[in-house]
């Protein structure tokens, strides 16, 4: 009964306001003022009472191949960001075509802000539009969450004859200088480049993914780190052109755990080296993965004529391999023809344990590390390689690194190889 008087009450409270509020709009229309129409409150999961901010309301028109409506959602967020209190940013079901957008911060007061997708997103077509390298960016903001159900398919198809080392085409989200952010329960479908990116940023959580773009698709990075900290990648599948999951300089203390890759490159750290203010690779768990027809498994790799850099502490464990070309690879002499002098990335206290499953390469262990800093502290446990096919007898090979071999090995580990 108490219960029941309460709700009654708010809701007199809520229609009070709201009475008040059109009042309130009557008033400042009749001396000249544009006044928007009201945008709802909701509890949040969390408890708090946030503000949705529907994009619809700032002027998107859904199911309309002609308008870019980046502007719409723009103001959406800068509304919700302005807000100083918890909010929704809310993309509703429909199809709606836009070119880049910005979600910059730092936000008033650093609220709680959802990013909430439950429709369909597609990229205008011209790679030139994306002049920040990026189709969607959030960038110094904190507490930001992108969810929702939705899709984000930038096409890429168009775009990828363009694609090359010296031409990056635009990410389809990237997370730019922030902190404690969410990305989850998302689709993304035919990146023109990476399909996402966390870069400068802590602590941030991606979970519930699904990431797909053909196997001959160029550069279409699941997701990519460089000058990450604190990062979990969990629960998610993965197929693209390229690396599942790339994990680039300056990155430290990162759990990649239960994902299912294929088609791909596999799961790399690198590359690493190439340009002269890279910073040391730190702390990379990657467990309990799934790769299936990848070129590689667990991958380490880096350039020539680097800078001198440290990749440590790094564990590959639990992961099942199906008929992976490369299942472990240290490739210290990455895209590196052009430049004699070795690698100065050092890596040591890596270990590659239970790694299982088959593959389609008569070498499906290869050490390859730089004679210039030659790896030290590597192990390898209970590795159980079967060739897939026609192969018969597989081998192991290395050089330039001080192995560490325990439990079961098939095929035969290497030994000492400096």
């Amino acid at each position: 009964m108490m219960a029941n008087t309460i709700r009654e009450s708010r809701v007199v409270v809520i229609t009070k306001a709201c009475f008040a509020i059109s009042v309130a709009c009557m008033l400042m229309i009749n001396d000249g003022v544009e006044c928007s129409s009201p945008v709802l409150s909701r509890r949040s999961l969390s408890g708090e009472i946030e503000t949705v901010f529907n994009v619809m309301d700032y002027g998107a028109k859904a199911d309309d191949d002609t308008t870019d409506n980046a502007p719409a959602f723009i103001k959406a967020w800068r509304a919700a960001c302005d807000s100083n209190g918890a909010g929704k940013v809310l993309i509703p079901a429909g199809n709606f075509f836009s070119g880049e957008i910005v979600f910059a911060g730092p936000c008033a007061g650093q609220p709680a802000i959802t990013i909430e997708i439950q429709g369909n997103m597609s990229a205008l077509p011209d790679p030139s539009v994306y002049s920040g390298g990026a189709w969607i960016m959030v960038e110094r903001a904190e507490n930001i969450e992108v969810t929702g159900s939705g899709t984000i398919n930038a096409h890429g198809e168009a775009a990828w004859q363009y694609a090359d080392d010296n031409n990056h085409l635009a990410v389809s989200l990237v997370f730019q200088g922030v902190g404690n952010c969410k990305l989850n329960n998302l689709n993304f479908v035919n990146s023109m480049g990476f399909h996402t990116k966390v870069t400068d940023s802590h602590d941030v959580t991606v979970t519930n993914l699904t990431i797909t773009a053909p196997g001959k698709s160029p550069n279409t990075d699941g997701i990519h780190l460089s000058n990450a900290t604190n990062v979990n990648i969990t629960d998610s599948v993965i197929g693209t052109g390229d690396d599942c999951i790339s994990i680039g300089p300056g990155t430290k203390n990162v759990v990649v755990s239960r994902i299912t890759c294929g088609p791909g490159h596999g799961i790399s750290i690198g590359s690493l080296g190439k340009r002269v203010d890279e910073t040391d690779v730190q702390g990379i768990t990657v467990s309990n993965c799934t790769l299936i027809g990848t070129t590689n498994g667990a991958r380490i790799k880096t350039y020539h004529d680097s800078p001198e850099l440290t990749a440590s502490a790094i564990t590959f464990e639990d992961l099942v391999m199906d008929q992976v070309k490369n299942p472990i690879i240290i490739d210290q002499h990455y895209d590196s023809k052009k430049k004699p002098k070795q690698s100065s990335v050092k890596i040591s206290d890596t270990h590659f344990i239970n790694i299982k499953g088959s593959t389609v390469s008569e070498i499906p262990i290869v050490l390859n590390c730089s004679s210039l800093v030659p790896c030290e502290g590597i192990e390898l446990s209970d590795i159980d390689l079967v060739p897939f096919g026609t192969l018969r007898n597989l081998t192991s090979a290395c050089s330039n690194a001080q192995t560490t071999l325990k439990g079961t090995l098939n095929p035969a580990g290497p030994t000492q190889c400096i």
